[in-house]
């Protein structure tokens, strides 16, 4: 059981953020153990081949890389996956600049979290760890483009959605609702949140938390990182300067699906495409996610959106300098009832 003890500055500094290097590392452990990750299979079949090409596969031996990600259970090394910045917008060269940036005695230190044969590999890292940063943000630059690039604007879509509900219930709820809903792993009680271990003690492997026991959070809050890849479990650094917890995005299960038809009574009423649009609405979207979502121009779909808004369909808000659309309650009762 790990315990994390909040202040008040904690709780006042505690912030969610999507970050790309979180879906790097955990999609990698993904690939390492497929037959965990159900979810992901459609993904894993379609990537697998291109990514054995080019040498990412776990066990392929040459790449940094996949040596650096333990299979499930094992723990990741912490300088992988640097805090993102606070922004509204996750930007893989800024946590790449991040990654490089980091000093040798860190590297080094959390290097001893690899058992002696990933060590052994990755001895070049050790020994030069700024050459080795260098060598390690090439291969993630070029695993990114093989493996997520593609399917990034279908995660960034899912995991805006989960930032937008997130903070929707942070306002309903305050700090204790959100923490309570994160996982069924994770308990908010007391000033305290408690992540409790994936297995038994007595049958577990090494869960894939740091610092077991009870850390306090020495007024840095917690970063929370919304993830695709992290499912089903949650994934946690607490020894670092700002402390962060990944958990599953809500909705990964729909991730891979074809999107699904209108109902034809409400294509009948409002039209094909409206209805497309309310249906692709499941999430949030802006409406240039949305047009690419149903193969429309971006001036067709704003076009629609507006006779929707109009109608009491959809709403619009800012997040950042994106304008998301999402379904109303009157949407939803319309969709429920025409299946």
């Amino acid at each position: 059981m790990l315990s994390l003890g909040f202040s008040m500055h904690d709780v006042a500094r505690t912030r969610i953020t999507i970050s790309c290097l979180w879906e790097v590392m955990a999609s990698v452990r993904v690939l390492g153990d497929p037959a965990s990750h159900p979810v992901h299979l459609p993904w894993v079949n379609q990537v697998r081949p291109r990514l054995a090409a080019a040498g990412f596969l776990p066990g392929a031996g040459h790449r940094w890389l996949t040596s650096l990600v333990p299979p499930n259970g094992h723990p990741i090394p912490d300088f992988l996956t640097p805090p993102p910045p606070a922004t509204a917008t996750a930007d893989l060269a800024t946590e790449l600049s991040a990654l490089a940036a980091t000093s040798a005695e860190v590297v080094r230190a959390d290097l001893k979290v690899l058992d002696q044969p990933r060590l052994s590999a990755l001895q070049g890292l050790c020994d030069d760890p700024k050459s080795g940063l260098a060598r390690l943000v090439d291969e993630i630059t070029e695993y990114w483009d093989i493996a997520l690039a593609q399917s990034w604007p279908r995660i960034r879509t899912l995991l805006d959605a989960e930032v937008f509900q997130r903070a929707r219930r942070l306002t309903e709820h305050g700090a204790e609702g959100l923490l309570n809903d994160l996982h069924q792993r994770v308990h908010w009680r007391d000033g305290s949140l408690s992540i409790a271990p994936r297995r038994p003690a007595r049958h577990r492997r090494r869960a894939p938390l740091r610092c077991p026991g009870s850390t306090s959070l020495r007024g840095t809050g917690l970063l929370l990182v919304p993830s695709v890849f992290a499912w089903p479990s949650v994934l946690s650094i607490t020894a670092a300067e700002q402390p962060q917890l990944a958990y599953p995005a809500r909705g990964v299960a729909t991730l891979w699906e074809a999107s699904p038809c209108p109902p034809r009574a409400l294509a009948a009423v409002i039209g094909r495409t409206r209805a497309d649009l309310l249906v692709a609405l499941e999430s949030p979207l802006s409406t240039t996610d949305l047009a690419r979502r149903i193969g429309l121009s971006a001036g067709g779909t704003s076009q629609h959106l507006g006779i929707l808004r109009a109608a009491g369909l959809v709403t619009s808000h800012r997040t950042g300098h994106t304008i998301v659309n999402a379904r109303t309650a009157v949407a939803e009762a319309l969709l429920s009832a025409a299946h």
